[in-house]
């Protein structure tokens, strides 16, 4: 493996990122010169190294993000005129990352669960009262830090999943801003329908952002189990996670009232 490989995946192991790792392993005709090519492609888009299969190589680098994307290895096959050609998708995988931000009660089941379920989990508060490794034994890492600077320096990639769960409401969307730009797989924010909706039109307004930036953001947060202490709700953030994290079909409660704003949030409590 030559050196700019070896940077490449030293650069994404620091970054934290999954990157696939690609090798030529047959090839015939026009492309028998590429036999044991390798490339890597980072999550950005961005890769190193040389396959050698000219016009086929952008095909491949498009389905090698599919399976980065996916976390999934793959062997590419290619029959054409003048050659074929097999390559083998590896996919460098790095944990993902949950940054939870906010360090109050939600935060600490919500912490626990992020583990169970194998992921990175970061917290953070501007207290240190609250954000210290007392209160969170579990977590990787506890950062007692302003929120919105943090963020702004975050190696954040499309393996990180963002809550938004701080002690005030105008906290949650200064750490928005910061965010929602980002390549983050997830932003979550914690919040009631009317809140919500409150800020995104405010945010529209005074800010002038585009609305359909919005409709990447979870909010409210989670799915409607109908989740009402810490713990439940915790359950619910973590569930949407995984189901956005793994494919999964079920609708979560921010795109059902995208879809219907008439929708009670909880049906069983009136609506919020």
């Amino acid at each position: 493996m030559n050196d700019s490989l070896i940077t490449a995946l030293l650069t994404a192991l620091e970054a934290k990122e999954s990157v696939a790792l690609l090798t030529v392993v047959q090839a015939n005709g026009a492309y028998a010169d590429a036999l044991g090519s390798r490339a890597v492609l980072r999550p950005t888009g961005d890769s190193a190294g040389k396959l050698g299969l000219g016009q086929l190589t952008e095909q491949v680098l498009t389905e090698a993000r599919q399976s980065l994307h996916s976390r999934r290895p793959r062997l590419l096959t290619y029959e054409e005129p003048d050659g074929s050609a097999q390559i083998f998708v590896e996919v460098q995988r790095q944990p993902p990352q949950l940054i939870i931000v906010g360090a109050g009660h939600v935060a600490r089941p919500l912490a626990e669960l992020g583990k169970l379920i194998d992921f990175e989990v970061v917290v953070l508060d501007d207290r240190p009262k609250y954000a210290n490794k007392q209160r969170f034994p579990m977590a990787d890492e506890v950062l007692a830090r302003p929120l919105t600077e943090t963020l702004r320096t975050w190696p954040i990639n499309t393996d990180t999943f963002i809550v938004l769960v701080t002690r005030g409401h105008s906290h949650d969307v200064e750490c928005l801003l910061e965010v929602l730009d980002s390549p983050a797989r997830y932003i979550g924010m914690i919040g009631s329908k009317r809140r919500v909706q409150a800020v995104f039109e405010l945010l529209e307004k005074e800010k002038g952002i585009a609305r359909h930036k919005f409709d990447r953001v979870y909010a409210p947060i989670g799915l409607d189990i109908g989740a009402q202490n810490p713990a439940e709700i915790a359950v619910s953030i973590i569930a949407e996670i995984i189901n956005i994290f793994r494919g999964g079909r079920t609708t979560s409660l921010s795109d059902a009232l995208r879809a219907d704003p008439r929708l009670p949030l909880h049906p069983n409590r009136g609506n919020d």
